[in-house]
């Protein structure tokens, strides 16, 4: 019989070649969820609320009035990207940028009414090679409107989809083909579509239904693009559904905008009516995915293109950037997302593609300029490595371009006045803001000589960025005086 010694030695060696085998298990685990293709591919709807800014979000826990139940219990189930920004604050460019994980000034797109380029693989595109379905109900936006170069705000020809080939139901332009209770889509043979007397997010989640009910052969990638809450064109502000509005007549006011003049004092109770009507428009869509039993499989996100500051900061909606034109929600729920998760790293739009290719095992085209989020989801070393900042291109309003880190937006603008083209040679200081003393960007910087050598870093970074997104490296003039 072994001695006492040579049991313990014995004991002691089997208890650890145990322990390594477990942690080497664990290890080998949690690789696999962010890794590794899924046994089964997960659907993916990734539903697009146009305008909608981060702070309606009330898991965002700023805003006293907003009604969100149903984004809000995705927040607790998924993660939810609390410090997200768009990289161009526009309809068209952003979602060029969503959808190629490049600039804009790299999609074609860089202002609106370009159509996407066609040389440039797409989310759609890439999942669709991977053997799933691409869909589209609702706005589109990156096809020419122009209808003297042969585009059109309505119906848009296959090759001007991005991809999506197979449900097609939507416009270019939506906001110029249909109003808040009638107005037109086109199907995929591009057969006029019509509704009346229903409200236009709820008839784009009627057709989203019908969609989610039909028996799928393949998984499938849907795409639910809603106007609302943006302000109709020839309107010029948002539309509740009826008696909506009347809910919120002493609502809270943002505090960035409390302090400015602008459209909100008229405009936010409809603006609020409409964050209403789009969290039921979210729910309705969970409540299908339960009691068609795809909920367990499928990857679901909601964003937004841009936000609104209501004519605060320039003469119109957005093309700032201020925190009101940029910050976006971003929370995703399903597969590979599951478990209640703030992630407060600086994450852009740019991100989104690669994070559902990953999620879903499909490869992530070397072209791409974005990073997947999947190393920031219960990592804390990809957290604490994360680069945190985030390149801003600005079209149409100025020509400008921004860095926006997690303490600092600091913002140059071309001094010609110009926006006839995509990028200028030469820039000047014109907006910083410092988020942890002035999150609501009330004190411009630019200029002041205490923030000198702060303003300096800010620049050198926003030339590597710029380089990075494939501009030549610009000249930047520093500021003077304080404006």
């Amino acid at each position: 019989m072994p001695d006492k010694a040579e049991s313990r030695r014995s004991f002691l060696k089997n208890s650890v070649a145990t322990a390594v085998a477990a942690a080497v298990s664990t290890a080998q685990a949690q690789q696999s969820t962010i890794s590794s293709k899924p046994t089964t591919p997960p659907n993916i709807i990734l539903y697009l609320s146009d305008q909608f800014r981060a702070d309606f979000v009330g898991a965002n826990g700023r805003n006293g009035s907003t009604h969100t139940p149903n984004i809000d219990a995705m927040a607790q189930r998924g993660k939810n990207f609390t410090h997200a920004v768009t990289n161009q604050p526009v309809c068209a460019p952003s979602r060029s940028v969503i959808f190629t994980s490049r600039y804009a000034t790299e999609t074609g797109v860089w202002h609106n009414g370009l159509e996407l380029s066609k040389s440039l693989p797409t989310l759609a595109g890439e999942l669709r090679k991977a053997g799933y379905t691409a869909n589209l109900i609702g706005k589109w936006h990156l096809a020419l409107e122009r209808p003297a170069d042969g585009g059109s705000t309505g119906p848009v020809k296959a090759a001007d989809r991005g991809g999506f080939l197979d449900l097609w139901e939507g416009a270019n332009a939506i906001e110029n083909t249909s109003h808040p209770y009638y107005g037109s889509i086109w199907d995929r043979d591009n057969k006029e579509m019509t509704y009346k007397d229903e409200y236009r997010v709820d008839y784009l989640t009627d057709r989203a239904e019908r969609f989610l009910r039909q028996k799928q052969d393949k998984p499938f990638f849907l795409f639910i693009s809603q106007l609302e809450p943006h302000q109709q064109n020839d309107m010029h502000q948002p539309i509740a559904p009826k008696g909506a509005a009347a809910r919120y007549l002493n609502c809270t006011i943002p505090d960035d905008l409390r302090a400015l003049p602008g459209t909100w004092q008229a405009q936010l109770p409809d603006y609020y009516g409409c964050i209403e009507s789009i969290d039921a428009s979210v729910g309705r869509i969970r409540k299908v995915l339960d009691e068609e039993h795809l909920t367990d499989n499928t990857i679901f996100v909601f964003l937004s293109d841009h936000g609104c500051h209501f004519m605060t900061r320039n003469a119109e909606y957005k093309r700032s950037t201020h925190n009101s034109s940029i910050r976006v929600p971003i929370i995703i729920d399903g597969p590979g997302f599951q478990g209640m998760q703030q992630i407060n790293e600086l994450v852009g739009l740019i991100d989104v593609a690669p994070t559902l290719l990953e999620a879903a095992g499909v490869p992530v085209p070397p072209s791409w300029k974005g990073h997947s989020l999947m190393p920031l989801i219960n990592d804390a070393e990809a957290r604490r490595t994360w680069p945190n900042e985030q390149l801003i291109q600005i079209s149409e309003s100025m020509t400008g371009r921004a860095i926006r880190t997690k303490d600092w937006t600091y913002c140059v603008a071309d001094p010609t006045g110009s926006t006839k083209d995509q990028a200028a040679t030469t820039y000047h200081e014109y907006q910083f803001y410092d988020q942890r003393a002035d999150p609501n960007e009330l004190v411009n910087l630019a200029g002041r000589m205490e923030y000198r050598a702060k303003a300096a870093e800010l620049a050198s970074q926003l030339k590597k960025l710029l380089v990075a997104a494939g501009e030549p490296e610009p000249e930047i003039v520093p500021a003077k005086l304080y404006p």
